[in-house]
């Protein structure tokens, strides 16, 4: 059973860990004129924040005890552990907010765990890097119960964009790799892409123009395919698979005949392969989705 949250957080917080990002989120609940207590075994990392308002804890103990809301951003899941669990009960009654990058199971595990001590629980991801916690560029992810992500959002939302995922403590992190799946993929085409230009003396900073024009064209595709990846067809409004096979074999064959790494679109034609020996060619690219939700051979 989840805990009661608490409403009366909107202007006291308290957080624990102070890497740059704990930093960051410390200092942008301070502008916002929320009372912040910080944490952190090494306490002179804490000497910007105090001068700029917050207090300083002489131990974790105390810094929950200082607010209804506890933001925990650490290295991991076992250093999180590592530091609450000795506390016993001192989180009973406090709702934590677990910003610490973790995995979907160590989520719900720790979801479980804070129940257990009479603690209101919210797992967290941050979409953000620390200079722009706190501005209209930051999003955070949130995943817990709605009712306890209500109490806090106002608090919250002094870090930047607070989005609720849902109840299922492990989406924070489960959306958290998937977006960041995302990023490396696109900046790794790019890098590709790169590569192959340079071969011909054109400059990354003359590319990076085009390349954001056309990520940003992709992204029509994304908002088209989802609604066939969830009904389960797979009409080829715009291209055929075997229409993206025969492009593919062109990009192999301009990295190698240039001298670029092949690797990447190898890659990318061996699923498109395992899609066409599957029956998939006259579909869309959509149909590729099913390529990975196969677990890895």
């Amino acid at each position: 059973m989840t805990p009661p949250a608490h409403s009366e957080n909107s202007t006291q917080v308290s957080v624990i860990g102070l890497g740059l990002m704990g930093q960051a989120l410390a200092g942008a609940f301070l502008k916002s004129g929320v009372t912040t207590t910080v944490w952190n075994r090494s306490a002179d990392k804490a000497t910007a924040l105090v001068a700029d308002g917050a207090v300083l804890a002489p131990s974790a103990a105390d810094a929950i005890a200082a607010a209804p809301l506890v933001v925990v951003c650490l290295t991991d899941y076992e250093v999180f552990h590592a530091v609450l669990d000795p506390l016993g009960d001192a989180l009973r009654g406090k709702t934590v907010v677990n910003l610490t990058s973790g995995h979907s199971d160590g989520a719900r595990t720790t979801a479980a765990w804070a129940a257990d001590r009479g603690a209101a629980y919210l797992d967290g991801a941050i979409m953000a890097i620390p200079p722009v916690i706190g501005t209209e560029h930051a999003t955070l992810l949130y995943a817990g119960p709605q009712e306890v992500f209500d109490a806090h959002e106002a608090t919250l939302a002094a870090l930047g964009k607070a989005t609720h995922l849902g109840a299922d403590h492990g989406l924070a992190s489960l959306y958290d790799v998937a977006l960041l799946g995302i990023m490396w993929g696109v900046l790794n085409s790019f890098l590709h892409g790169t590569a192959l230009l340079e071969t011909a003396g054109v400059k990354a900073e003359t590319f990076a123009p085009l390349a954001n024009n056309w990520i940003g064209a992709v992204t029509n595709f994304v908002s088209a395919y989802a609604g066939q990846i969830d009904e389960g067809t797979y009409p080829a409004h715009d291209a055929t698979i075997d229409t993206h096979w025969a492009t593919m074999v062109h990009l192999i064959h301009e990295s190698e005949a240039t001298g670029a790494s092949a690797e990447l679109p190898r890659f990318v034609k061996e699923l498109t392969d395992r899609a066409i020996a599957a029956g998939r060619g006259g579909d869309s690219y959509a149909a590729m989705i099913e390529q990975f939700r196969k677990p890895t051979a």
